[in-house]
């Protein structure tokens, strides 16, 4: 097949190509078979080993789980499908700087092991709003952060996933959208519903794996494919779409001409998209409340043995999270490379899959390409999987991509669950029993599978081609209030319930203003620039977050100095500055009942009471037979210290700094190398 294009092969296709022409031999298919019986039958073994019958065990495994597994989980449960897709898209369309984003996490995760775990442990609490009540007491922060989360999590995290991973799924299989995501949904439902933590984080733990193999394979293929690391960059910045012209617009080089910076992640603090002050300081302030204040993160690290297991895991996902550079963004530049119909633009296996050219800029050939106006970048790495790995081996990377789209989902539903049940449920049902709790979880789990599948639709008529792009500026304008107030609740004793709501709440409004406007007028494009007020959208997102932060942190403090302090009585183990006393603290919600108060109801249950066979075997599938005699005040006593307990060996805390220091030495040498 000749490299170059033919009209009618550029016009072909609004549709992506027919099934026939996708992943259908029997070598793909056996590894896909595979990989689901695998992940399956690790989520049911760690249903069997788990004690799933207590809130501790379900939603925390216990605390009993390792350092290894809990680090994959947290790199699995932060990387999803949504950045294969996005990191690598981003990358096709301005190069690297988008990954020194996600190397934020190298410097927060261990802010997060050493300062902000401990606190969380010490106070005994399962979820972050949890956190807000013990440290200020009242309800209303508490109530506030968890439905804040919740629309976090449906909206964005839980949305994207699925989108991004239907990209792949229609490309690779031509199954109908609902049909692949109602598919995905009900596997993880099983383990997710049924297993709890423990299950979640097991399977993450081969997701994790599945995941940093094949995507190191698809490295090794591309960069063999355009020539080397020299050739990439050299070729890279060359790599102009074959159609410029059309439309009866006048589009100028800056469009569709690689950036003169692409191989550099610190940009010009004006002009450029990623500006180095906003990836500094902005996105550092992002990763405060995604790193060290986010329930599906905070969630893997309070179910640790010890406070050393928790520190060795953010340190291996700090070392994990250097990768998606060289896995995710340097392969989506790769992929602009080759599909721009160019002569060395690489010949299609697929027929009608020389159409995605990644690097287009026209609008209606973007449109016949890939089915959007704004660009195909989207599709830089489902494009490469597809052309590039053989049989077998493409099998391989479409289970990477489910894996990450499922060990993002079933980490988002569990810890949903969780905020849903210990900071709301309870609140309806004050006097619920520990059972009632277990399902109540479930059933929430359940419901957000409904919800995420009725969002789909609007994912759809909003991403526009830039759903990478949506999710950053999003979070830039509601995580950075939220992040201000955890910092201040545990590194500044003065702050007060008053200072911190309003703080939150002034925050979150200038926030929502920025993102109803972006919504309203569309973020725009090099081609047609966007019609919103200069005065509002006007400031790069980046740079909104920090303003944002900070006058969040100015209400705040301005509203506790100027209303009464906390007496220390109350934030015994609750801030850094009284962590480590030993004194016996008076909460400030000790007058209401919690569920520790009933956690007793799911032994006093009459053991002689006929059950049905199908009653025993939803108690069986959800763990909630009884597990064993009822515990004595002494050992519940004992196991209430082993919650939060946060000693260290050492031995192993030694181990574990001097790690740590290695981790911020190759931090600051990786962006020296690429700034």
């Amino acid at each position: 097949m000749d490299s170059t294009l033919s009209p009618t092969t550029v016009t072909q296709t609004e549709e992506p190509p027919a099934a026939s022409q996708r992943i259908q031999n029997a070598a793909d298919i056996s590894v896909i078979v595979i990989y689901f019986i695998v992940v399956l039958a690790v989520g049911l073994w760690a249903m069997v080993k788990s004690n799933r019958g207590t809130v501790g065990g379900f939603f925390l495994a216990g605390r009993d789980v390792a350092w290894w597994p809990m680090g994959a989980s947290l790199f699995a449960s932060n990387i999803g499908s949504n950045h294969f897709v996005g990191l690598a898209g981003t990358g096709a369309a301005s190069g690297i700087a988008t990954a020194a984003v996600e190397w934020n996490a190298l410097l927060m995760v261990l802010v997060l092991g050493w300062v902000f775990v401990p606190i969380y442990i010490k106070a005994g609490v399962m979820t972050m709003p949890e956190y807000l009540r013990k440290r200020f007491g009242g309800q209303r922060l508490q109530i506030s952060l968890s439905v804040l989360s919740l629309f976090i999590m449906v909206a964005i995290q839980i949305s994207s996933s699925i989108f991004s991973g239907a990209i792949f799924i229609q490309i690779a299989l031509g199954l109908d959208l609902y049909l692949a995501i109602f598919i995905l949904l009900v596997i993880t439902a099983v383990y997710t519903v049924a297993g709890g933590l423990a299950s979640v984080i097991y399977t993450d733990t081969i997701q994790a794996f599945i995941m940093l193999v094949g995507s190191l394979i698809l490295m090794g293929f591309a960069f063999a494919e355009v020539g080397g690391y020299e050739s990439f960059t050299e070729k890279y910045m060359n790599a102009i779409p074959s159609v410029v012209e059309g439309d009866n617009l006048t589009i100028s080089p800056e469009c569709y001409t690689p950036q003169p910076d692409s191989f550099h992640i610190f940009r010009d603090p004006i002009t450029g998209d990623i500006p180095w002050p906003g990836l500094i300081f902005g996105m550092s302030i992002l990763a405060i409340w995604y790193w060290c204040a986010d329930q599906v993160i905070v969630q893997r690290c309070l179910c640790g043995k010890n406070m050393s297991h928790v520190k060795a895991a953010c340190i291996l996902c700090g070392y994990l999270k250097l990768l998606p550079m060289f896995l995710m963004v340097m392969p989506g530049m790769i992929s602009r490379i080759l599909y721009t119909g160019k002569p060395w633009m690489r010949v299609s296996s697929f027929p009608t899959l020389d159409a995605y050219k990644v690097a287009c800029v026209v609008p209606s050939e973007c449109v016949k390409q890939c089915g959007t106006e704004v660009g195909c970048t989207n599709y830089a790495y489902p494009t490469l999987v597809l052309e590039l790995m053989p049989d077998g081996l493409r099998g391989l990377m479409l289970s990477v991509m489910l894996a990450s789209l499922m060990s993002s989902l079933t980490s988002i539903f569990n810890s949903a669950s969780t905020l849903f049940t210990m900071d709301l449920y309870t609140k309806i049902r004050k006097k619920a029993s520990e059972r009632e709790l277990l399902i109540a979880g479930r059933l929430f789990a359940i419901v957000l599978i409904v919800i995420s599948i009725l969002w789909v639709p609007l994912v759809q008529a909003s991403q526009n081609g830039q759903l990478f792009h949506y999710m950053s500026s999003f979070s830039s304008y509601i995580g950075p209030p939220i992040g201000a107030v955890f910092m201040l609740a545990i590194l500044c004793k003065r702050v007060n319930e008053q200072g911190a709501f309003w703080g939150l709440m002034v925050g979150f409004v200038i926030g929502l203003i920025r993102m109803i406007s972006e919504f309203a007028f569309g973020t725009g494009s090099c081609l047609a620039p966007s019609n919103c007020p200069e005065i509002i959208c006007g400031v790069h997102y980046m740079y909104f977050a920090i303003i944002v932060f900070f006058v969040t942190i100015l209400v705040i403090l301005g509203i506790s100095f100027l209303t009464k302090p906390i007496p220390d009585v109350h934030l015994y183990r609750l801030c850094w500055s009284l962590w480590n006393n030993t004194e016996e603290r008076i909460d400030l919600d000790a007058g209401e009942e919690s569920h520790e108060e009933v956690d007793s109801a799911l032994e006093e249950d009459d053991p002689e009471q006929p059950r049905g066979c199908l009653k025993r075997a939803c108690s069986l599938f959800c763990g909630l037979q009884k597990t064993g005699p009822k515990l004595s005040k002494e050992e519940e006593e004992a196991l209430r210290k082993k919650f939060t307990d946060t000693s260290e060996k050492p031995l192993w805390r030694n181990v574990v700094n001097v790690n740590a220091i290695i981790l911020l030495t190759v931090t600051v040498f990786v962006h020296a190398y690429f700034a």
